[in-house]
């Protein structure tokens, strides 16, 4: 195995500078850092990581907070488990270790701490909400100007760096494709208002009825908590309502995969008797007994692409502790749910 001092040689440099170089400490001339890199990559020179860790003052590690919900098996759910994929990957080409932590939604956390001790060098939040204690959490964070981003949760403070998806034109190209096939009665079942992208949703929803001369009518939508089980339990008041919409869009597929399930056990056929659009586009959605028509929503590269952000902070001291904003596309995705004729894309 190739030394330090042999890339030193071979790049004609020092090896303060090798060190510097693959570190990311200090400024470095950038012809000077290839050099360095070209000569490590020929050599097949691998950075101790524990040591470049000590060196840096680094743990190392880039920590994920979670939300613990008891009896709620986050790493099933589709939309954790796609962030937490692009994370790893992002995560596992760069010699940094990954260390997940779970935090009580109800109860103010202490992020700095993590930093304070050294057990993580940057910080992703999934989950997070508008609850108080979670805004006082993440708003104390912010003020320490520490790295770190927030993933599908926006905040108004400048400092926190944001990756989203862009939830409101999502829900907005739903409901017009349901316009479109000539439904101008459709419901809502949207999550809780605690979470920006309910909001989003919300937004797009009324806009494409607006913009259709359709007026908001509140008692046609109703809010349920994301989970399969909230779709289900809707399935009567949906029921009770059956003069007043004539189709569904639901704010996740889990919720519109309940409530499914819910009207066909009482004797419903779907699409026929009510078309159903979803948003996330699930595994579930493609392999449902009827497949579901959702808005695609790119979790996993929203997790790749929170943690290179965060990576190339970390690497870079000058722009280290700068807020950045990202927010991914979305599209539909038409299956059978929605009982439309338009080709199917997925």
């Amino acid at each position: 195995m190739a030394t330090r001092k042999e890339v030193a040689q071979k790049a004609g440099v020092s090896e303060a500078t090798v060190s510097r170089v693959l570190n990311g400490v200090g400024p470095i001339k950038e012809s000077t850092r290839r050099r360095v890199l070209e000569a490590a990559k020929e050599l097949n020179y691998h950075l101790n990581v524990v040591a470049a860790s000590f060196a840096r003052g680094r743990s190392g590690n880039i920590g994920v907070v979670l939300p613990h919900v008891p009896k709620v098996h986050l790493f099933s759910t589709y939309y954790f488990s796609e962030l937490l994929s692009g994370i790893g990957e992002a995560v596992g080409t760069s010699g940094y270790g990954l260390l997940l932590l779970f935090r009580d939604p109800a109860s103010e956390y202490d992020y700095v701490s993590l930093f304070r001790s050294q057990r993580i060098d940057a910080c992703i939040i999934l989950g997070a909400s508008s609850l108080p204690a979670e805004t006082e959490s993440v708003r104390r964070l912010a003020e320490a100007g520490l790295p770190f981003c927030v993933i599908d949760q926006y905040f108004e403070h400048p400092g926190v760096s944001i990756v989203a998806a862009d939830h409101e034109s999502g829900s907005y190209e739903a409901v017009k494709h349901l316009l479109s096939g000539g439904y101008g009665r459709i419901g809502f079942i949207n999550g809780s208002p605690h979470y920006s992208n309910s909001r989003e949703r919300l937004n797009g929803y009324r806009r494409a009825l607006s913009e259709a001369g359709i007026g908001y009518d509140e008692t046609i939508v109703y809010e349920g908590n994301y989970s399969r089980t909230s779709g289900h339990q809707l399935t009567e008041a949906v029921i009770a309502n059956r003069g007043r919409h004539d189709a569904m869009f639901v704010s996740n597929d889990r919720m519109a995969i309940g409530l499914m399930q819910g009207l066909r056990e009482r004797g419903y056929t779907l699409p026929a008797d009510l078309p159903i659009v979803g948003s996330d586009d699930s595994d579930a959605a493609r392999i449902s007994d009827i497949p579901l028509t959702t808005v695609h929503v790119p979790f996993y590269r929203m997790g790749c692409s929170a943690t290179e952000r965060l990576l190339d902070r970390l690497t870079d001291r000058n722009n280290e502790h700068m807020a950045f904003t990202e927010k991914l596309p979305t599209h539909l995705t038409v299956r059978k749910s929605c009982g439309l004729k338009r080709i199917e894309q997925g």
